[in-house]
């Protein structure tokens, strides 16, 4: 049983989500967007560990910005994340007319020449903008996706957000079991989506380049593609004005060469660039209080997971 303290803070935390639920239908789009990132700036000045992680962070990533720039950058972010809570909660309340009139897409022809394929479609984005909106938003236009995600610490948050997620047609795909689930979905011609930017301790990651440092990251994305043959899309939302978004479909990204040395590595590699190449043009978006560097994992043989996409390949 987990410490009074540790319930407490988890009854604390799932009334106010559900208060926030019932309140709002009844707030506009913009105030929600308002109101969450004023709260988000507040949290910059009480949340001094997560403040101090980012600035570090930018510090490694944009060495030529002055002291005052990160800082201002970093309460940004602060005031986004806030934010997104709140919005996120906000259009779950939509109907889907409401749904689809908050938000307008580019690319959808990629997306539907990727389904053409018939070998399923790889989604990826990382901690930027509006993911989680997008994956409600996504089904609306197109075919629904499973996501890869983790389980929230709050039992009863967890059911709240996996309620959310699912809402408009998505299914949620958790660790346990993930590369069978992945495979079969794509074997049947279904989008699978996957965040590729979080530290990873396990069998599946490898380091590639994140702003000129190396990142523990998911060589999933790449061996499922390399294996199944599936295009592999990146997708990102951004914020546009009166509560609205802007669902982008990127150009797929390319898969190495046949007989190319290390091809999980080229390929997660080409997928990381696109997201930093995201991160640099909006980088008050993304989530820099991560701890997305670190040097206490050593990482472990690609060829592990590859071979676990192959056990699972014929199932």
């Amino acid at each position: 049983m987990k410490p009074f303290a540790t319930r407490s803070r988890y009854a604390l935390e799932s009334l106010l989500v559900r208060g926030l639920q019932r309140l709002a239908p009844y707030v506009s789009m913009s105030s929600v967007r308002s109101g969450g990132r004023a709260l988000g700036r507040l949290a910059y000045y009480v949340d001094r560990s997560r403040r101090q992680i980012a600035l570090e962070n930018l510090a490694h990533a944009f060495p030529g910005r002055s002291a005052q720039e990160r800082e201002t950058l970093t309460r940004s972010m602060f005031a986004h994340f806030g934010g997104l809570v709140f919005e996120l909660i906000k259009f779950g309340t939509y109907s889907r007319e409401e749904m689809l009139w908050a938000s307008e897409v580019e690319g959808a022809e990629r997306v539907r020449q990727a389904h053409a394929k018939g070998r399923g479609v790889l989604f990826f984005t990382g901690h930027f903008g509006y993911w989680e909106i997008f994956a409600l938003g996504h089904p609306l236009r197109d075919e629904p996706v499973s996501v890869l995600a983790r389980p929230l610490d709050n039992p009863d948050l967890h059911r709240m957000l996996e309620d959310l997620r699912t809402s408009t047609g998505n299914s949620v795909i958790y660790r346990q079991g993930a590369v069978r689930h992945m495979l079969r979905d794509l074997s049947a011609g279904r989008g699978v989506a996957v965040l590729i930017d979080q530290h990873l301790h396990s069998a599946d990651a490898l380091y590639v380049g994140f702003f000129r440092r190396p990142a523990a990251t998911t060589s999933a994305l790449a061996a499922l593609a390399l294996r199944t043959g599936a295009p592999v899309i990146p997708v990102f939302s951004l914020p546009l004005p009166n509560g609205r978004y802007r669902f982008i479909y990127e150009h797929p990204v390319d898969p190495p060469r046949a007989g190319t040395p290390d091809a999980v590595r080229e390929f997660t590699q080409r997928c990381t660039d696109v997201l930093e190449m995201y991160v640099r043009r909006y980088p008050d978006l993304w989530l820099w209080m991560h701890r997305r560097w670190r040097d206490d994992s050593p990482e472990a043989p690609v060829t592990q997971l590859q071979e676990s996409v192959e056990a699972e390949t014929d199932v």
